[in-house]
């Protein structure tokens, strides 16, 4: 039984040691996995011994991304309003208009451990959608982005299946470009882990997001199993940060309609309120790290600058 994503902290980001995984590493040669269903493509890898680089599952003050300083959260909006004074309007709108194709790779054992229906990969894209869209409360916003199935793969490798040598795996399975979302169904001690869509450049081949495989919706994780993980690990893909990404500050998240928040929240708590500027925690919006059920909306303000951020890095 895996340990709750709150004391922790919903999910892992890079930890020094992990930091390595998003460095350029060249695709070995050697056959390591066993693809099915891609037509007319076989990736071939071999591995070292997957190493367990973590024991404190969803727990510790964590990220379920790389660390963010708040010189390089400066940088980043300043390079941001750069890349869009150059862009109209109707560019922006357009970027966004066409559904994100989905790649799901279904990282499986060899004796068959984690792999997925096709049934619960549908699913997840229906909840991907029901998010993002806004259908899960009144007062959320329909961001405007739709995602489609593009494409599942299913590959038995007990390495892989534990997310060993992660960085080797997504430049040997990735598929299409910047506007593409793959997702990466494992089993290891974290709920998620996403990259952001301004590293896609530098790095494109480890550009996606990494999932528990059992927090699918009708997965096994408790609190965890609605298909929100995804959810939440999409919007970081998209460019949004948490809520309480810097604490108790006026910059926070980066967007005005997100309260600000001292730490992330765990399970539901109703009336949390863990800094003295304005509002309430926002323990219901898909950036905290709330239990799924909690779950049910993205701001306006996120919806602009998922926006934004996909225009400038991914459109």
């Amino acid at each position: 039984m895996r340990t709750p994503r709150h004391a922790a902290l919903r999910l892992l980001a890079l930890t020094a040691a992990t930091a390595t995984a998003f460095a350029l590493v060249p695709a070995p040669t050697s056959s390591a996995a066993v693809p099915l269903e891609r037509k007319g493509h076989v990736e071939q890898e071999c591995y070292e011994p997957h190493a367990d680089v973590a024991t404190s599952a969803r727990g510790g003050q964590v990220h379920d991304h790389r660390e963010i300083s708040a010189a390089e959260q400066r940088a980043v909006e300043l390079r941001t309003e750069r890349i869009l004074s150059r862009t109209s309007a109707r560019q922006q709108r357009a970027a966004v208009a066409a559904p994100i194709p989905v790649y799901v790779h279904v990282m499986a054992a060899k004796n068959g451990a984690g792999n997925v229906t096709d049934a619960q990969v549908a699913q997840q894209v229906a909840v991907l959608n029901e998010g993002f869209g806004g259908q899960e409360n009144a007062a959320a916003a329909n961001t405007g982005f739709t995602f489609t199935l593009a494409g599942t793969d299913r590959f038995f490798n007990d390495t892989w299946h534990r997310d060993g040598s992660s960085a080797k795996y997504r430049k040997a399975t990735r598929l299409g470009g910047a506007n593409a979302l793959n997702i990466w169904l494992v089993d290891f001690n974290y709920l998620g882990i996403a990259t952001f869509p301004w590293d896609y450049a530098r790095n494109p081949g480890v550009d996606g997001i990494r999932v528990q495989f059992s927090s699918l919706p009708g997965g096994s994780t408790a609190n965890y199993d609605q298909g929100k993980t995804a959810t939440h690990e999409a919007g970081h893909w998209l460019g949004l940060y948490h809520t309480f990404q810097g604490g108790c500050t006026a910059t926070n998240d980066e967007v005005g309609d997100t309260p600000a928040q001292s730490s992330p929240t765990s399970g539901c708590p109703a009336g949390r309120d863990s800094c003295t500027l304005p509002g309430l925690d926002p323990i219901h919006n898909y950036m905290d790290y709330s239990f799924d059920a909690c779950y049910d909306q993205f701001t306006p303000g996120q919806s602009t600058r998922a926006n934004q951020m996909f225009t400038a890095y991914r459109g």
